[in-house]
């Protein structure tokens, strides 16, 4: 009874936790108006222009080549809309700065005035049509790039048949828009924006025997695509943003502000523009150095040895450590600190060790990295002989792996894991075996960067 009501407990909060990102549709939804991007409250409170512009959009094409990936067979589907026009031009309206005019389907609507020539022409009404408005600028470009895969990931925990996970995706669209001078053909202005679409899942579930022929399975998950038509609006919006704050910087047209140049939008784009000059693909400087040339750290650890002896126990330990850079993404370290080890009923030491190792940092530009290291170093006793060997020093190799997370501007944390494989047998007494002994364990620690 006991067994399945901590089972039940377990469920339920696993239901719970996942409950406020958990959405199922149980019915039916009825039509509703589309679902705005962030960028679209930028595009309403642009400044006001003098005289809207009148433009002409033939086409703006999905241009990418790009197909839906499909776990079964091969897909036909593109992955990015075709009617990316539609978007451009409701994003024109809604700026207040264009007046775009029918140009996708100039035929239809020739067709169309034909019909209306003809009809009055029978009916003799003699009143001419308007002649058709034309375009001081035609917009072009397209959407020229849909990669996926950018970023992948996840993280999960499973433990007796009970865990839950989460894993991620991140794909990226890029869309170039241009605006091109009817009278000349010159092209007056190019600007180039990006957005990520974003794919993750969270899946949590038990699988477990609570008794005997008594098997608990239960599972509870949720997976989110972000659409890749609000993508591709939110990036056409950004876009068209843009153009127009270009072609106020540019003198290209006026707005009916005399201190438009003094705004918040033209001070916050200018300066978006500035760190995109500076920035990498992943939205990080090019020459930033987050971790500086020197740091000091401290850690605690657990370690356990491994040996001839089976009955060995997990102990407590700890070290500092000083680490200097030697390029952007290795530093060499050293370490002095101690390590309790244990054997039941045998052994029960504590062994001081220094090491220096080669670190390197798989993400360097980013708070958050993993690394690996590899060095040498030796375990001594001041008092007495390492272990119970007849050594008063022991030499070892020692390889750590781990993650670094830098959670203010000099201060990191580190959790990592560590295997000291000694050169000599004899640290427990005995010489048998293959294998040297060795000592494995964990290291939590924090980490001080010094400025520069």
């Amino acid at each position: 009874m006991y067994g399945k009501l901590k089972w039940s407990i377990i469920l339920l909060l696993l239901i719970v936790s996942c409950s406020p990102a958990y959405y199922q549709s149980l019915d039916t939804k009825r039509a509703e108006l589309g679902h705005e991007t962030p960028e679209k409250s930028d595009l309403l409170n642009l400044p006001k222009p003098q005289d809207p512009i009148v433009v002409a959009v033939y086409k703006f094409r999905d241009q990418t080549g790009q197909y839906k990936e499909s776990n079964v067979g091969s897909s036909w589907s593109t992955a990015v809309t075709q009617g990316a026009t539609n978007i451009l031009i409701r994003a024109l309206e809604e700026s207040k700065w264009f007046i775009p005019i029918e140009r996708e389907n100039i035929a239809n609507l020739l067709n169309e005035r034909k019909i209306i020539r003809s009809s009055r022409a029978q009916y003799k009404v003699n009143e001419p049509l308007p002649p058709l408005l034309f375009a001081g600028i035609i917009l072009e470009g397209g959407v020229v790039s849909y990669e996926t895969n950018i970023y992948t990931g996840g993280a999960g925990v499973r433990y007796f048949g009970t865990g839950a996970d989460a894993q991620y995706r991140e794909d990226r669209i890029s869309i170039y828009l241009r605006a091109v001078s009817t009278s000349t053909g010159k092209i007056l202005k190019t600007v180039y924006t990006t957005k990520s679409v974003l794919s993750q899942e969270v899946s949590a579930g038990v699988f477990r025997y609570v008794k005997f022929k008594h098997l608990l399975e239960a599972e509870i998950g949720y997976t989110y695509n972000e659409p890749t038509e609000i993508a591709v609006t939110e990036a056409i919006e950004k876009a068209v943003h843009s153009l127009v704050l270009e072609g106020i910087l540019n003198n290209l047209w006026m707005s009916n502000d005399p201190n438009v140049l003094e705004s918040k939008q033209v001070k916050e784009y200018l300066k978006e523009k500035d760190e995109a000059l500076s920035k990498n693909d992943i939205g990080v400087p090019f020459d930033r150095k987050l971790r500086s040339f020197l740091n000091v750290g401290l850690s605690g650890s657990t370690q356990m040895y491994f040996g001839d002896y089976s009955n060995t126990l997990m102990r407590g330990g700890g070290n500092v450590s000083i680490g200097v850079r030697l390029n952007k993404a290795l530093y060499i370290e050293t370490n002095i600190g101690t390590q309790n080890l244990a054997i039941d009923k045998v052994l029960n030491t504590y062994e001081y060790y220094t090491d220096l190792s080669l670190k390197f940092l798989a993400n360097h530009n980013g708070k958050f990295s993993p690394y690996l290291s590899f060095g040498g170093g030796t375990y001594y006793n001041i008092n007495q002989n390492v272990g119970l060997s007849d050594n008063k020093v022991m030499p070892y190799i020692t390889f750590n792996g781990g993650v670094e997370y830098l959670a203010f501007k000099n201060i990191a944390f580190n959790v990592e894991s560590f295997v000291n494989k000694m050169l000599y047998d004899d640290f427990d007494g005995q010489i048998t075996g293959q294998f040297n002994d060795n000592v494995f364990g964990f290291k939590l620690g924090v980490k001080f960067y010094f400025k520069k």
